[in-house]
């Protein structure tokens, strides 16, 4: 007689259902992801979800399109990243390290959510009544139907949504949550791809917005299968350094806007706050008359965000020359090392070069590039750039200043906080509208950067 099989290996990466196990996935051709767990007798894809409606066929022309249909985060910042506001039923995937802010976020965006006349529900797996208690004390006066429950079996979660039926309904954290029909422990693989099925299914049947809290990994992703990422609408990461008070919300994915926007947020003693001139707020602190350091300007989406590049440039006493690069592309610093030995013939690899972005930010536009092999000669000749100017261009293995997108909005944004003169493409230069508010300087090479400054 057949021996039963109680266990199975799945594919961390994709989900891959395997009988054995396998050194590569043949679904993504991943390496080393197959992980072995339990199986139970299932009730099927469905388990007890119980549809509200049954769905019909509609033409194009049946289906209308309201910008009511988003709701208002009362976040600036957040809404941006999310293209306007929150999509009645939509699913929404929160990742970011430990400590980060995720749990603080979302609450506060409860309290505007439920001020506003929504019905909110949030549901914690990690924290009890009375934690969640005093962290909404420190955020500010909570009024509305804002609800809590505290609560880890989806079965109970579903019911509790079902009877109460509110507008949004947070999730904290999708590690923590599981069904009683799969034979696996909460966290892995097969529970957070079952889990999040459910919950996509009331959301999509209910027209609920759900928020979903996701840990990462010691890599940076969502922790569990990468279908996770697949099934869900929209998937914003929050980065930035614990330690340090700002935090960057970053959209990875979306289907009701553009993946480009970015949010940035300051951690205060009374929770997060919007940083609406993120610019301004990147560059405080700034020295005065120091070598190699320059101002740059960087897209974000629609977004042009100013930020200090810095290199320093030292006698090495290595064989071969030290390179770091913080924030920005390590390769890239060392092809425009390159570029500057041997097209201005700057004996380059005689130094150790080090390169930072200001305030932590990691931005990889070519737009930089520009800046970069200023601030890289700047430290070299130990000759301060103007604090009043800024530079941005892409620089070509040939040395030429190549064009960048939305020149006219970099200039705009350098005019507001002050700055008194732009080192730009000479092709874009052209293209613009003559303006008397900065003193804009057009360049073709790396040379004529160079010499200009």
């Amino acid at each position: 007689m057949a021996k039963s099989r109680n266990t199975a290996f799945f594919c961390k990466e994709c989900g891959f259902e395997s009988a054995k196990w396998m050194g590569q996935c043949p679904a993504c051709r991943e390496w080393n992801t197959f992980v072995e767990e339990p199986v139970g007798k299932s009730e099927g894809p469905s388990g007890k979800i119980r549809p509200l409606q049954k769905a019909r066929p509609a033409r194009l022309s049946e289906i209308s399109i309201d910008e009511r249909d988003r709701d208002s985060t009362g976040y600036k910042e957040l809404d941006r990243v999310l293209g306007g506001g929150v999509v009645a039923g939509s699913l929404v995937l929160v990742g970011g390290d430990p400590g980060i802010g995720k749990s603080t976020l979302l609450l506060q965006v409860c309290r505007n959510l439920a001020a506003s006349g929504k019905k909110v529900l949030y549901i914690s797996g990690e924290e009890s009544l009375k934690q969640i208690k005093l962290r909404a004390n420190r955020i500010g006066q909570v009024s509305g139907e804002l609800l809590f429950l505290c609560e880890t079996s989806l079965d109970g979660i579903q019911e509790t949504i079902m009877e109460i039926k509110p507008d949004v309904v947070i999730i904290d954290s999708i590690q923590t949550m599981y069904r009683e029909e799969i034979c696996a422990a909460p966290g892995s693989v097969s529970q957070v791809r079952e889990s999040t099925n459910l919950l996509m299914q009331i959301a999509k049947g209910s027209g609920v917005t759900i928020f979903i809290v996701g840990h990462v990994t010691k890599e940076g992703v969502v922790a569990g299968p990468r279908v996770l990422e697949h099934m869900v609408d929209t998937v914003l990461y929050f980065e930035g350094d614990r330690h340090a008070s700002y935090r960057i919300l970053r959209g990875v994915k979306n289907r009701f806007g553009s993946t480009n926007e970015i949010g940035v947020f300051e951690m205060r003693e009374q929770g997060l706050t919007e940083v609406e001139n993120p610019s301004e707020f990147m560059l405080e602190g700034r020295p005065e008359n120091a070598s190699g350091a320059v101002v740059a300007c960087a897209m974000e989406g629609t977004r042009p965000i100013l930020l200090e590049v810095q290199a320093l440039v030292t006698q090495s006493n290595l064989g071969i020359p030290r390179r770091t690069a913080a924030g920005t592309d390590y390769n890239r610093v060392n092809l425009l090392m390159a570029v500057l030995e041997k097209r201005c013939h700057y004996e380059m690899s005689r130094y150790d070069a080090y390169v930072n972005i200001a305030g932590g930010m990691r931005m990889n536009e070519p737009a930089l590039d520009l800046a970069i092999v200023l601030a890289l000669v700047s430290s070299l000749k130990d000759k301060p750039v103007d604090e009043k100017t800024i530079v941005f261009g892409e620089v070509g293995l040939s040395g030429e200043v190549r064009a960048v997108s939305m020149a006219e909005q970099r200039v705009n944004e350098a005019v507001k906080l002050g700055f008194t003169r732009c080192i730009l493409p000479q092709i874009c230069l052209n293209k613009m509208k003559a303006t008397d508010k900065i003193k804009l300087t057009g360049v073709r090479n790396v040379r004529e950067a160079i010499s200009e400054l």
